[in-house]
């Protein structure tokens, strides 16, 4: 399907610029904190994102192209190998040069370049897709970026209120029922005419039981209950990965709860607040939706289920953990190149969330899309929604 370049250049600038407006509230210090490892700072995530377009399309088209710094690539690359060398992913943060100051100038002429370049030239459609991928890998960058702010200044001991685009906290207003599919033969994964993901390809048929499925998610006030049933003590209900992570990490909570004379209070980006039992539940890991489950008698739907029945849910406030390994659907197939390393190299040890959340950027979700993180992280915008156990 051709792609039109309008729309595409449209699309651009308004990626760009969203970026840079989650970034607004920041101050100077926050650009460059980076916790833990798997954080990186938003000054990083600034620049990763920009050097994508620098490298995988300006200096790729244009001949004689003049890097804008000859030191960026080695910088603000992740993780792919065909491109070269890189800063280790533990020491993003000590990237007190170049300043923040040069990191939006670079942005600014980068998005210069590529306006001008888009609007002067016939690009070909696979320049085109390429600009697409570009796109979108900035949006997930936006989630990342709302993400990591949200562990920076919520493990600052002021808790400072992040006055910025997201709003997160969201009222679960949804009547308990159960959705109930018939079995069969489903078609999962993406047709591919419009933009997809190449994990989301190629489409194909499963075959499901009978199966019923929430039409809610978890509250936090549910979560309450579990907790004050000492879920957190009970090894009964936990994968053995995840009791020794509960044991080891001592982990008696979802991310950012801290309880204070018998009431729970949390960190929002919104400040420190009392936690509302009627607000959908965020910042669960994989290890807790599964205990959770196994208490209440239920487990986790599956990612061919959560996608069969989709279309009768509600979702899109947080992403739902699956009960399903992240790894390639059948006629997968690794694209040459640095692209080739966008998702397939990671397809090992780690679980698919379904849907989006409230984080993700705006157009950049649909139901075939698949999340994917280690069953141990807490800190993205992870919910639980459950489905019952079959009886076949």
């Amino acid at each position: 399907m051709s792609v039109d370049k309008n729309e595409v250049l449209k699309q651009f600038i308004a990626t760009r610029n969203y970026t840079e407006k989650i970034v607004e509230p920041l101050a100077v210090g926050d650009f460059e904190s980076q916790p833990v490892e798997w954080v990186s700072p938003p000054k990083w995530h600034l620049g990763h994102t920009t050097w994508f377009f620098e490298q995988f399309l300006l200096a790729e088209s244009i001949s004689d192209y003049k890097w804008f710094d000859d030191d960026f690539a080695f910088l603000f690359n992740s993780y792919y190998n065909t491109i070269g060398k890189r800063v280790l992913r533990t020491d993003r943060g000590n990237l007190t040069r170049p300043i923040i100051e040069e990191v939006f100038t670079y942005r600014k002429e980068i998005t210069l370049r590529m306006t001008n370049w888009m609007s002067d030239n016939e690009l070909s459609d696979q320049q085109l897709k390429l600009i697409e991928l570009g796109i979108n890998h900035e949006q997930q960058h936006q989630e990342l970026l709302i993400t990591d702010i949200k562990y920076i200044l919520g493990h600052n001991p002021l808790f400072p209120v992040y006055d910025g685009i997201a709003k997160v906290e969201i009222e679960n207003v949804t009547s308990q029922e159960w959705i109930s599919l018939k079995e069969g033969i489903y078609s999962i994964g993406n047709e591919g005419e419009k933009f997809c993901y190449d994990n989301e390809l190629s489409k194909h048929q499963v075959f499901l039981h009978e199966f019923e499925i929430s039409n809610r998610l978890v509250s936090n006030g549910d979560f309450i209950e579990f907790i004050e049933a000492g879920g957190y003590t009970n090894f009964d209900y936990w994968l053995d990965e995840g009791w020794a992570w509960v044991k080891e990490k001592k982990v008696n909570s979802p991310k950012y709860w801290f309880q204070e004379n018998g009431d729970w209070f949390h960190y929002t980006l919104a400040g420190y607040k009392k936690v509302q039992p009627n607000d959908v539940l965020c910042h669960v890991s994989y290890y807790e939706a599964v205990a959770y489950a196994e208490w209440k008698g239920m487990r986790l739907p599956t990612e061919f289920e959560w996608e069969a029945a989709s279309d009768k849910l509600d979702w899109g406030s947080r992403w739902e953990w699956c009960a399903s390994s992240y790894m390639p659907y059948p006629g997968f197939d690794k694209p040459e190149g640095a692209v080739g390393e966008y998702n397939g190299k990671f397809m090992v040890n780690q679980m698919v969330l379904r849907g989006s959340s409230a984080a993700t950027a705006p157009n950049h979700s649909r139901k075939t899309y698949r999340n994917f993180f280690h069953p141990h992280f807490q800190w993205q915008f992870s919910g639980i929604r459950l489905a019952k156990k079959q009886k076949i």
